[in-house]
């Protein structure tokens, strides 16, 4: 085998169908579109300043980030990008064009608006008086700044107040963004985001005002899609147009944590770990609902940069996997999008480097998470029912597990074994997750509520 074959770029790359069945006429560019969230946090404002020190950006995080346990991969550090400045339009437009080269089809910027003051506003004016062709949308990230990172009500840095005329003044700062011609619409309506719907005090009434103001304004409406948090199951419950998957959020329960778990080497610690393949098997096993549903995927979580004695971490994640993953949804996607407007599969994230979640290169794996998303950006014009390439999925995954010895397969365990073993593996019942969501509110009650819950699975 030559250099060059041995090389993980040109690996992924000759995976293309494209590349290698040109002359078959059997294979088509997928119709999906990726939609990367994207955050605006890596240049200087006075509010972060003011609160965790001069010059703080999310770079501060990054670098800071210790390993929990022997192989555990801290810090995440970037290649190709450096560590950039977003005051910076140039920066975005070697985002945007690595972006494209990769079969990402836009961005969804973080938008952070607090009843009408804006922060980490820059990068996203830039964007707009740019000439970056790259569609894009925004989701209100509307939830409190806290110092635990999490929008938890304690320890309130910026505040989500909803006050009386908000809802028209929130529509009014969106104005110059959902005319751009770049903005992404979904039956002739914006796309917006919302992270957290329940927040809202009304959200139902809300989201109508919205929509009326948008047709004021010459708009068709809004497409309103939600982030399908914990404390949500269906886009009716705030009359939402759909819900759009966010891992790691529902895939943190105990039925992934993986086998065995890592020996810890800080004393401290006191976090979470998810196993990624059982991950994607919660995923693939997950049943279409009667709503509209973006699919959402993941290439890793370890927020351990910003929480290091109480981070949650996803281990095993590798590009591989996440490149069978992505297949898989894809093939999802062209089977139950309504239309190829809303063929919408979100990736958290775009760059999200002190939580460990980046499609952006990094000094362990370079490009290979992009490559993979090139690589799956073409398929077979053959018809392949859904549950086959569900079980095509979970089989790969199997396979690169026992390659790899990792997660549940340790030497001698065959592919067959570990293939049954993620057909069969269920998720916690909705009610399980309301109940997880409500004892959040008390971390100890949390705790012991986790505890018992995998003591009963476990007998």
């Amino acid at each position: 085998m030559s250099r060059l074959e041995k090389d993980p770029a040109f690996h992924a790359l000759s995976r293309r169908p494209d590349l290698r069945a040109k002359r078959s006429g059997g294979v088509r560019r997928d119709d999906s579109k990726l939609i990367a969230f994207y955050l605006p946090q890596y240049h200087r404002i006075p509010e972060n300043s003011e609160w965790w020190g001069p010059g703080f950006t999310e770079w501060t995080n990054v670098v800071r980030g210790r390993p929990n346990f022997d192989g555990h991969y801290q810090p995440h550090l970037p290649r190709e990008l450096g560590f950039y400045d977003l005051s910076h339009v140039e920066v975005m437009e070697e985002q945007a064009e690595l972006a494209k080269l990769y079969g990402v089809y836009g961005f969804c910027f973080y938008h952070y608006w607090f009843s009408g003051r804006r922060v980490l506003e820059r990068p996203l004016e830039n964007f707009l008086r740019s000439e970056i062709d790259l569609p894009f949308c925004l989701c209100w990230a509307n939830e409190n700044w806290t110092r635990t990172w999490d929008g938890d009500a304690r320890s309130v840095l910026l505040e989500q107040k909803y006050a009386p005329g908000d809802d028209e003044a929130f529509v009014d700062s969106l104005l110059p963004f959902l005319t751009d011609p770049r903005y992404i619409h979904v039956d002739g309506k914006p796309l917006l985001v919302v992270y957290r719907a329940k927040e809202l005090p009304r959200p139902k009434t809300s989201f109508a005002t919205w929509r009326k103001l948008a047709r004021d304004h010459g708009f068709d409406g809004l497409h309103i899609a939600v982030v399908d948090f914990y404390d949500i199951s269906h886009p009716d419950e705030v009359d939402a147009d759909a819900l759009i998957e966010f891992p790691p959020h529902k895939f943190n329960g105990p039925q992934n944590i993986p086998s065995p778990v890592p020996a810890f080497t800080n004393p401290h610690f006191g976090g979470g770990v998810l196993d990624y393949s059982k991950m994607i098997a919660q995923s693939a096993l997950r049943p279409v609902p009667s709503f509209r549903l973006y699919r959402g995927i993941v290439p890793g979580w370890d927020n351990t940069a910003r929480r290091q004695n109480t981070p949650t971490i996803i281990v095993n994640s590798h590009p591989e996997l996440y490149g069978k993953w992505l297949e898989y949804l894809r093939a999802y996607t062209r089977t139950h999008a309504t239309g190829i407007d809303d063929n919408f599969i979100f990736v958290n994230a775009w760059n999200e480097w002190a939580e460990g979640c980046h499609l952006e290169p990094d000094q362990k794996w370079g490009l290979e998470f992009l490559e993979q998303t090139l690589a799956t950006s073409f398929h077979s014009t053959a018809f392949v029912p859904l549950d086959r390439a569900r079980d095509a999925l979970l089989r790969d995954v199997a396979q690169i597990m026992v390659n790899q010895r990792s997660g549940d397969a340790p030497p001698g365990v065959s592919v067959d074994v570990l293939t049954h073993l993620l057909m069969h593996h269920q998720a916690p019942s909705e009610f399980v997750r309301r109940v997880a969501a409500t004892l959040k509110r008390w971390p100890a009650l949390h705790g012991l509520g986790k505890k018992v819950y995998s003591a009963l699975k476990g007998m």
